[in-house]
């Protein structure tokens, strides 16, 4: 075995051990919640009832394997019985780090320190149409220089959500974070995309009429 063999190795086994820390930060804050029933419910039961009661009735859930993020987006595509890999997404956290310091937290939607960004795994985000997105939506009261979106780092994430990495869902997170959707997953013809279901192995489809009307996010052209 090479030496670069196994700084591969070690390398991936240091991103297992990261990824089972952030299990158990997600546990943590699930089992500080209580001890009821709620705390009891499955993932799928207590993301299935927001939708329901948002008038979302055209969803499936799919449990995908534990190497699915080592596949190909074809594979992946196969795995969720999806017409095409163009309606698989993600949600990112991002947050703004020019923001003016009486920003801090997401109760103001057209300027918030954070949004959840839903994206086609197959495009490639572009922050800077967010930023101008942004700007206008404020009018140009907003100097533009006061927006600059970036990933958020990933414990961030966790603590606004609730959901480790490759779990983040834009549904039933603990913090009601504005959500953008990009204008390309609105224009799919078959309507219905998919996207992280709350657990790594979690997956949840929707129909995207439904999605928008229920939840009304932002839609921007930003891939």
């Amino acid at each position: 075995m090479t030496l670069a063999d196994l700084e591969a190795k070690q390398i991936k086994l240091l991103h297992r051990i990261a990824q089972l820390e952030l299990r158990l930060a997600a546990s943590s804050i699930s089992s500080s919640k209580g001890c009821g029933e709620d705390a009891a419910e499955s993932m799928e039961t207590r993301l299935s009832k927001i939708l329901l009661a948002r008038g979302v009735n055209d969803f499936a859930w799919k449990r995908v394997p534990s190497d699915y993020y080592d596949q190909s987006l074809e594979d992946r595509r196969q795995i969720l019985n999806a017409s095409r890999v163009e309606q698989l997404c993600k949600s990112i956290v991002m947050v703004n780090t020019q923001a003016s310091e009486d920003i801090t937290d997401c109760s103001n939607p057209k300027n918030s320190k954070y949004y959840v960004v839903v994206v086609q795994y197959m495009a490639r985000l572009n922050a800077e149409s967010i930023k101008n997105f942004l700007y206008a939506l404020n009018d140009k009261k907003v100097p533009k220089k006061q927006f600059n979106m970036r990933l958020a780092p990933e414990d961030e994430s966790l603590e606004l959500t609730g959901f480790i990495h490759n779990a983040v869902t834009c549904i039933g997170m603990r913090t009601d974070i504005p959500v953008i959707i990009d204008e390309a997953i609105t224009k799919l013809e078959e309507d219905y995309f998919w996207l992280g279901g709350g657990e790594v192995d979690l997956k949840l489809g929707m129909k995207t009429s439904q999605f928008l009307s229920a939840f009304k996010p932002f839609v921007v052209k930003c891939s």
